[in-house]
Parts: structure tokens; sequence; C-alpha cells
């Protein structure tokens, strides 16, 4: 049986305007699940509770059974630096390194090393000595991907990773996110609004009226 990694009990969050209520989720080990659902509704608000950078308003989040709104910052920038992967729609790279330097900075964080298979799969071998301001939208969020998955972490949140990528780029990026999951025992979270990508993953959730319920 997978082992579980992620729970979140009765989840409610909002700001303004209540966004959602009573949310229960769960993710274990070699899991893909996608969240859909239309923009505004609070889809990247519930992927940043469940990735440690937002409190919900009340519930729990338990990551790799520990409940991580009880612990330190100490603990929690812990989790983020070795067990956590956020990938966002913009890659937030140094624009004045080279994509090397970029994933170079990573591993040395994380204290991991370069995997140039990865790099292959990415197809980005031929750019890692570019500047990253040099690169094509779809290169820049490929090395950002690529940085992300040099950490090795055990969860991978990604918000819309695809979103700015021609089709043939978004399945490439799909192909290597599964292929790490199903090879490193980690998971992965996908918020997109793209049904198509979202069948990719072993699970689909749509977040709808303050409830999420899986489809």
């Amino acid at each position: 049986m997978s082992t579980s990694i992620l729970q979140a009990s009765n989840i409610s969050h909002g700001f303004d305007y209540p966004l959602f209520a009573n949310i229960d989720f769960e993710l274990k080990v070699h899991e893909s699940k996608a969240i859909l659902g239309r923009s505004g509704l609070g889809k990247s608000t519930l992927l940043h509770i469940f990735s440690t950078f937002i409190k919900p308003n009340s519930g729990y989040i338990k990551l790799f059974d520990r409940d991580i709104y009880s612990l330190d910052e100490n603990e929690i920038e812990h989790i983020r630096r070795y067990d956590l992967g956020i990938i966002f729609q913009t890659h937030y790279l140094f624009k004045g390194m080279t994509a090397l330097e970029n994933l170079e900075i990573a591993t040395m964080l994380a204290d991991t090393n370069i995997d140039n298979s990865l790099i292959e799969k990415l197809e980005i071998s031929d750019n890692m000595y570019q500047k990253i301001g040099d690169l094509s939208g779809g290169q820049q969020q490929r090395v950002s991907i690529a940085r992300v998955l040099s950490k090795k972490p055990k969860i991978i949140f990604a918000d819309e990773p695809t979103g700015n990528l021609d089709k043939e780029t978004s399945y490439l990026v799909m192909e290597v996110l599964l292929d790490y999951i199903k090879n490193n025992d980690a998971s992965l979270v996908w918020v997109t609004h793209d049904e198509n990508m979202a069948k990719f993953c072993d699970k689909r959730y749509l977040l709808k009226n303050q409830k999420l319920n899986e489809i």
C-alpha cells in the first residue's frame, strides 16, 4: 500500500470573501493529482496552503506525517528546501546567470547533484551555457523545471506550469514530471485550467462552489 505524504483535513480559507470550505485531500507516494477550476476560485491559494506558504483559516495540513502549521519557521524552511518542489507559470530564474548556474545554485542549497539525464529529457542540453535572458520562454520554463527537479523533491507542486507553453512542449514537461515521480518515490499536485493536461494525472478534482470534488 502506498504511503500518504500529504493529508489535508477540513481546509477552509478566504480573503475578503470565502474561497473554499471543508476541503479534504490526500496524496500518496507515486500519485499524481490535478486540480481544475476557473480562474479566481482559489486553486493557487489551495496549492499554497498545501505547500506551507499560506496558513488556512481552519483545518490542518500534514506533510510527511507532520502538522506543518504547528512547526516553527526553521522546520518549515527545512521541508521547503529539501522535500518540496514548486513550479510556477513564471520561471523566477536568475536572469544574469546561465542556465547551468541556476541549476548549480539549486543543487548547492539542497545538497544534491545536477542530473544530466534530466537536462537531456527536457531537451535543454544545448542551452546550459546561455544566459537566461537569451533563452526563449519555453526554454526558460524547462530550465526552471530542471532546477526544481534537481533538488530531488518528494512532492512537486505545479501551478499552471505549462500555461505559456505550446502543446508539444507541454506534453514533454508532463512526461518528464510523471517519469520523475515514478522513479524517485515522489508525488505531484498539478493545478491547471487545461483539462487535456489534467487527464495525464491519476486523479482529477474540480474546485467549484467552494468545494473540491473528484471528477
